[in-house]
């Protein structure tokens, strides 16, 4: 199901792209109804690039006035500067969307006080419709405002509705969280390699591992220490590699990876 919405990107970095083209491959918006801008012009050419048709606009004003949502996706110490260019554009007809990490609703609602404001902190497996996302509605964000950003999100994996102080929390997790992953994959690659199979063969089953043992939490319902200990036979292979992990603090480092990303997040609305 496509919708008619107009959506800008003022930012076409990394998670712009990401976000533009799990729209597009979702069957929900195609190209033409998306529009960039970036002060980068490399940038904004990546983002046209990747989705054909999108158009590349000459100012954040000007993109404002020709859309619907506005995705705002850019770092967060540039956003004071980007809610500045488009306060006189944006009105109570514009929906803003914010998934700069670190900038609060406030901070966002006093610098365009006439528009709706979502915030939302999504992650780039939203490339390939495995995203997971949290986001918190603004003071003048209606019902419909939540539905059209859940839609959005949903489109490209999970969107979950979150009280607003706790998204710092979804930013050291899910949204940081890949990198973890992609860690953890590259490292069970190195150990297979280590033990004698090929780079490709151990990457490939790395990765599919990772997504298999996802599923199976996502699917099943079950918590992860129940499934994990069906795997771990009595003096098995299993409970070997758990005492390695646990010996090297492999779930204590995830935890502290979490939190301190969470603190960045919460560092950067400070600053």
């Amino acid at each position: 199901m496509t919708t008619e919405q107009k959506i800008g990107f003022i930012g076409g970095g990394q998670m712009a792209r990401a976000l533009g083209t799990g729209f597009f491959r979702a069957g929900l918006i195609p190209c033409e109804q998306m529009t960039v801008f970036d002060v980068s012009p490399d940038a904004a050419c990546q983002f046209t690039e990747a989705l054909p048709g999108a158009r590349s606009n000459d100012s954040s004003r000007q993109l404002c006035r020709e859309s619907d949502v506005v995705i705002l996706a850019v770092k967060p110490q540039h956003m004071p500067a980007v809610l500045s260019e488009i306060a006189e554009e944006a009105s109570d007809k514009t929906l803003i969307v914010s998934i700069a990490a670190g900038i609060g609703l406030a901070q966002i609602e006093s610098a365009l006080p006439e528009s709706r404001v979502v915030r939302v902190m999504p992650n780039t497996p939203c490339l390939v419709g495995a995203g997971a996302a949290g986001f918190a509605l603004g003071t003048k964000a209606t019902r419909e405002d939540g539905q059209l950003v859940e839609e959005l999100l949903s489109a490209v994996g999970i969107a979950v509705p979150t009280p607003e102080p706790l998204l710092d929390a979804v930013t050291g997790l899910s949204g940081s969280g890949p990198a973890y992953v992609f860690m953890a994959i590259d490292a069970l690659s190195d150990g297979g390699v280590k033990a004698g199979l090929p780079r490709a063969t151990a990457s490939k089953l790395a990765a599919q591992t990772v997504l298999g043992a996802a599923k199976m939490v996502l699917e099943t319902g079950e918590h992860p220490a129940v499934l994990k200990d069906r795997v771990a036979s009595p003096g098995g292979t299993t409970i070997a590699g758990i005492h390695a992990l646990e010996a090297g603090g492999f779930r204590a480092s995830l935890v502290d990876a979490v939190v301190a990303a969470t603190e960045r997040s919460r560092e950067l609305s400070e600053e």
